[in-house]
């Protein structure tokens, strides 16, 4: 029996195909674009249901965010003390915090709740999106948290989540204290931990304690309905886990829920690199077992590597001269001698890497493993993508190109952090070059651009606003030279995302063959003033060939 065959209809289609832009008709089978064009190509396949639901509306693929994360729906189960509203799942707002006052007291109403629903007096508080950039030169300590609750522990990430604050019951209950040999464990003046832990080996005792509940939450089945609402409220039908090791039971769960008929989206997950102590050659195994599991709407087979911190955390790797206000630089997640080897070994297993880099400092060693991984063994087509790559210059691009290496942009940056880069962490020339768009296109980098969620609200859209825009959250342009134009930063959230995560012949473009995922917009990003690209209504989207509900 033949398939049923559905033509869509819109008052215009782009498709992201350059040999035919733009169509008004789209026949869909199986899944898949059977047809792009008018009405007279579509009939040529023969009998067909039209279906004019998108006729006043525009379509174009489907937003690919390559990277983000699944805690972005499981950290609604959280209490959030960021300095920006930021949407929530649910479609809401969750006002920000814009002093310590204001966020020591919603700490403090989410101690009481929990006192109120019984949970026990040692019962951890968790909470995320603390930004203390924001606030000065002052930072957070546990003289800050611990009015908060001397009894439980309070943990806090933050926005860029290589930080955390932490007050005294749970630096106790860690085994932090003034004899501890971690890096990144910041100190009061007698040497006494302060509640600030740097980086993910001072993080770790914490996280240990509390389950990392923040990522296992992430890969609850309520967080991945949650991840799929915001998804689709963007647009975006493709996106990632960039960086994950969930339990077997999260594992599980990942795989069935995606699997749903009615799950409103296609996941990529990377693992981590380096750990629970695991080999490099145990990682590629796990990672080779895993893609055993993939389906439709489920990737793995990424590996993500991390090589520095956070610029705004002042523990990313900077070359001279280092950071702006002169904070020491920043810490290393992988030694450069261990992030060399680790670059080495997994690109010798022929597996796909996309590595942290936020400072040009990581960018350049990172840089430097990869051409000696490429003279080692040549491998056309590999796709390495350095994933933030904020401080690059021309230099590295060019080198970036001339290796086949991608860059996947966090330009959000530009908004949320552009007048802090210029003031504190760059200073204002190299904070003209952040997330530097047109250099990565004009020496032939293959582009993405991303979110980074929840570090930032995932949202392509926004993305592309930053990258044509580039201005901050003060109003004003920072780095011209280095604005995009619309289809070229469309490019970026669709096909050029796509081609990172190797699923360019699959998605990214409306093309015959692919899969028949869509966003729909109320109004046409081309005809759009460019300042308003980021407010364009996202009416839906469509995954293979069905609206999402």
């Amino acid at each position: 029996m033949t398939s049923q065959t559905t033509v869509y209809v819109a008052r215009k289609i782009l498709t992201m195909n350059p040999r035919q832009p733009e169509a008004t008709h789209v026949a869909v089978r199986d899944g898949r674009i059977l047809a792009v064009g008018d009405r007279a190509r579509m009939a040529a396949w023969g009998e067909h249901r039209v279906d004019e639901r998108y006729a006043d509306a525009v379509l174009m693929p489907g937003l690919v965010e390559g990277h983000s994360h699944l805690t972005a729906g499981g950290l609604a189960a959280f209490t959030y003390v960021g300095y920006h509203a930021r949407p929530a799942p649910d479609g809401g707002q969750w006002a920000g915090c814009r002093d310590f006052a204001a966020v020591a007291e919603r700490l403090r109403k989410a101690d009481e709740a929990l006192r109120q629903s019984g949970a026990a007096e040692d019962a951890p508080l968790l909470a995320w999106g603390f930004d203390p950039i924001f606030f000065g030169t002052e930072r957070m300590t546990t003289e800050h948290l611990d009015p908060v609750s001397r009894r439980r522990p309070v943990v806090v990430l933050h926005a860029s989540h290589h930080l955390m604050n932490v007050n005294t019951p749970a630096l106790a209950a860690a085994g932090i204290d003034a004899d501890s040999e971690i890096e990144g464990v910041a100190r009061f003046p007698d040497g006494r931990p302060n509640g600030e832990l740097q980086e993910f080996a001072a993080m770790f005792p914490v996280l240990k304690l509390v389950g990392n509940g923040f990522r296992a939450a992430g890969t609850s089945e309520q967080g991945l309905r949650l991840f799929g609402q915001l998804a689709r409220r963007a647009g975006v039908t493709t996106a990632t886990d960039l960086g994950n090791d969930p339990s077997d039971e999260g594992l599980a769960t990942l795989v069935r829920v995606t699997g749903e008929d009615d799950y409103p989206l296609r996941l990529v997950t990377g693992s981590m690199s380096l750990t629970h102590g695991r080999t490099m050659q145990a990682q590629a195994e796990l990672v080779r077992g895993r893609m055993a599991l993939n389906h439709e709407r489920l990737r793995f087979g990424i590996v993500k590597v991390f090589a520095d911190g956070s610029i705004q955390g002042f523990s990313a790797r900077l070359r001279w001269p280092g950071y702006f206000n002169g904070a020491p630089n920043g810490i290393w997640n992988l030694q450069p001698a261990l992030l060399r080897e680790t670059i080495l070994h997994h690109h010798a297993q022929g597996l796909q890497m996309h590595i942290h880099t936020n400072g040009d400092e990581a960018t350049e060693v990172t840089l430097d493993a990869l051409e000696e991984a490429l003279s080692r063994q040549p491998r056309p087509d590999h796709r390495h993508t350095l994933q933030h790559c904020q401080m690059a210059d021309a230099a590295q691009y060019r080198r970036m190109a001339r290796l086949g290496v991608c860059a996947n942009l966090f330009v959000n940056h530009v908004y949320y952090w552009g007048e802090a880069h210029a003031r504190l962490t760059m200073g204002p020339d190299r904070a003209e070059r952040l997330d530097a768009c047109r250099t990565a296109l004009d020496h032939g980098v293959p582009l993405a651009l991303h979110s980074d969620a929840p570090i930032t609200p995932l949202g392509p859209l926004f993305s592309a606003w930053c990258a044509v825009n580039r201005l901050t959250s003060e109003g004003r342009v920072l780095g011209a030279a280095e604005r995009i134009g619309v289809p070229e930063a469309l490019r970026a959230i669709t096909l050029g995302a796509a081609w990172t995560l190797k699923l360019d012949d699959r998605i990214g473009s409306i093309e015959v063959g692919k899969q028949a995922d869509f966003c729909v917009l109320g109004e046409d990003p081309l005809a759009v003033d460019p300042v308003a690209l980021k407010d364009l209504p996202v009416l839906g989207t469509v995954l293979a060939g069905r609206p999402t509900a």
